[in-house]
């Protein structure tokens, strides 16, 4: 009921500044105060800092590991986890059809990311089940409109990495951890996927890292 519900919400067109059109589909999970509350712990716990909104410097492409973008956006949905603490979610998800959902405002902090949360929005793709390397050609497309929509947008942002890439985007200096060993190996989105971005965005004013 709930997604049948959300769908009534419109559908929006962007432009950009370079005047490529992205269409997004607002699919809000559930924002209240009680979101507010875990962000501002979660954010405290791990960075130091006591925010829900972040300056956007990095771009984080992941994907779901799961067959359909509403069996994500129902693990996304509500603010908490099992244990009572934040849920994992991302600013964007993006269905194999090419689809854009937004979840969260832009700059709400989504947690996403180990270390990159606070200054990283998320982009979401629906595949990747047990780790294959199978995201389509309009996902790649969608991503791709959509990080130049987000950089010009928030010139603030510099860097665009895969999850799996999370160690190497240290050297960016915006990696922020203060919980020791909290860390986890990730496979996502897959060097081909990353590899088609950053020849598609190699003249946008970005920074990608090496394979």
């Amino acid at each position: 009921m709930r997604l049948l519900l959300l769908f009534v919400l419109s559908v929006f067109s962007f432009c950009s500044l370079a005047s490529a059109e992205v269409q997004i589909v607002d699919m809000p999970v559930e924002c209240n105060p009680e979101r507010d509350a875990l962000t501002r712990e979660y954010s405290m716990t791990h960075y130091g800092m006591d925010i829900v909104r972040i300056t956007p410097q990095a771009v984080v492409v992941h994907w779901t590991a799961a067959d359909t973008w509403e069996s994500t956006y129902n693990w996304f949905y509500s603010p908490y986890r099992a244990d009572g603490t934040l849920n994992v979610c991302s600013q964007f998800l993006v269905d194999r059809d090419g689809t854009i959902y937004r979840l969260l405002d832009e700059t709400y902090l989504a947690r996403h990311a180990i270390g990159y949360n606070w200054c990283a929005i998320g982009i979401e793709n629906v595949g990747g089940v047990y780790n294959e390397e199978n995201l389509t050609s309009e996902q790649l497309n969608a991503n791709i409109e959509l990080i130049r929509y987000l950089h010009n947008k928030y010139p603030s942002i510099r860097y665009v990495f895969g999850h799996y890439q999370q160690v190497a985007a240290r050297e960016s200096g915006l990696y922020i951890e203060h919980v020791a060993g909290y860390h986890s190996e990730k496979a996502d989105p897959g060097p081909n996927f990353m590899m088609g971005l950053r020849s598609n965005l190699s003249g946008e004013g970005l920074l990608f890292f090496p394979e």
